[in-house]
């Protein structure tokens, strides 16, 4: 998920719990909930310093322990009174922002901030540095516009409310803006529920047909638009990758016999040799639907590995693909990874 979301997600908590927030809990809060992202900063690397890093570095469990700890610690030294006058012309009623405060605080914006994550894009890597596995439950969109919008309603609300009764010459009334707050996060778990229920069915259906004769070996149900409706269906049978809409509603079904087809190709030295380096294997620890493509060149081959479960044309700079130079004699001229808006 965007960092706007993950911002608005962790405000939206400051708000729903202020009362047992201590002092500077809301800024807190928001920092944690938007830090994990500074493992983009990988981007700068390139695609492959951007594979190995982002929604891993700063999103294990081991790492947001420790990102936690980082936090609470310079929170807790930064709000410390720096002279005695300063704490007695402190008279704030809020409790005191000690350490262990600070970090239950940071530990709450970070695990928001790893859920949203996980629902949402590529997943994440929470076993990380022990386990290379991705955790994705692939319910939603990096950017999703309903969360957003529910996030935003539910922070404006009360101040809406507060202009309207000011212009009706109402008596001013503060509102904490706390239920409104908790009404967006209720909504957000009721919209990922159902997201989650309609992913299932379409797994199910996904599973449920042949493709063209050919039986699925492995499928996967990804959010295709801002409707919860349309999902796009990727089909890996024994020698296709099959491509298609996957839609819920009145009169609509999921029609397998005109689903786009990718072969795969032939086994071949150049597909062995390409296949064998060290950046495929990498590569296949992160992809879900391998698909390989070998053309031959002036001095050997060239080999590229992508995954299928990106659009060709998907921009996101999670769409990486592998790029292997073959020469004649089958011996590895270069290898590398490349963001397919590069191709």
């Amino acid at each position: 998920m965007e960092p706007v979301t993950h911002a608005l997600t962790s405000l939206a908590l400051a708000r729903a719990g202020q009362r047992l927030l201590p002092r500077f809990g809301t800024a807190v809060l928001v920092v944690a909930g938007v830090a994990p992202d500074l493992d983009y900063a990988s981007y700068l690397g390139g695609a492959g310093s951007f594979l190995r890093y982002d929604r891993t570095l700063l999103h294990s469990l081991l790492s947001s322990f420790v990102l936690a700890i980082a936090l609470a610690a310079a929170f807790y030294f930064a709000a410390l009174p720096r002279n005695k006058k300063t704490s007695e012309l402190d008279d704030s009623r809020l409790p005191k922002l000690t350490f262990g405060a600070a970090f239950i605080v940071c530990a709450i914006g970070i695990a928001a901030h790893l859920l949203l994550d996980v629902a949402s894009g590529v997943g994440v890597q929470l076993l990380w540095p022990f386990r290379v596995r991705w955790v994705a439950f692939d319910l939603l969109r990096e950017f999703d516009i309903w969360i957003l919008l529910f996030l935003v309603v539910g922070l404006l609300f009360p101040v809406l409310i507060g202009l309207v009764s000011e212009e009706i010459g109402e008596r001013k009334k503060r509102t904490s803006g706390g239920g409104s707050a908790i009404a967006a996060l209720v909504l957000i778990l009721a919209y990922v529920g159902a997201r989650g229920i309609l992913h299932s069915r379409a797994v199910n259906l996904l599973e449920s047909r042949d493709y063209h004769g050919r039986v699925a070996l492995a499928v996967g149900a990804f959010p295709e638009s801002i409707s919860p409706l349309d999902w796009r269906g990727v089909v890996s049978t024994e020698n296709t990758i099959e491509d298609l809409v996957v839609p819920f509603g009145l009169g609509r079904d999921v029609d397998s016999e005109h689903s786009a087809t990718q072969y795969k190709p032939d086994d071949s030295p150049a597909l062995e040799a390409g296949q064998q380096t060290t950046a495929t294997q990498r590569f296949l620890k992160y992809a879900r639907f391998p698909v390989a493509s070998v053309v031959r060149t002036g001095d050997g081959y060239r080999f590229e590995l992508r995954d299928a479960r990106f659009a060709t044309d998907d921009a996101n700079p999670s769409n990486i693909l592998v790029r292997v130079r073959i020469g004649e004699g089958m011996h590895i001229l270069e290898q590398g990874f490349l963001f397919a808006s590069q191709r």
